[in-house]
């Protein structure tokens, strides 16, 4: 099975962007407290209320959401390639 890295990229792309937009609009609805004990469930109990930042302005999102997409893609393609170059057909399975 051949993987396109262009199109792996971007799935993994679309979904890492959904996750981040899911996160913003959580963070935009839930109070600090509800979204601390959120996430502390989240990842099993560590204390992230020394790292949460309250107000984040609407460029800082908007830039994190393109870095997020940007990030998603390349390591998307980077899997793929070393994905099809682990997964090589050998030559008595080559098509004539």
């Amino acid at each position: 099975m051949y993987l396109h890295p262009k199109r792996f990229g971007m799935a993994c792309a679309a979904a890492a962007g959904t996750f981040y937009l899911g996160c913003v609009l959580l963070m935009a609805v839930a109070g600090p407290v509800t979204l601390t004990r959120f996430f502390n469930g989240l990842f099993h109990g560590i204390d992230l209320w020394p790292i949460l930042v309250e107000h984040v302005g609407f460029w800082m999102t908007v830039t994190g959401w393109i870095h997020t997409v940007i990030l998603s893609w390349l390591f998307g393609a980077l899997v793929a390639v070393v994905y099809n170059f682990g997964h090589r057909p050998s030559p008595s399975h080559e098509r004539s």
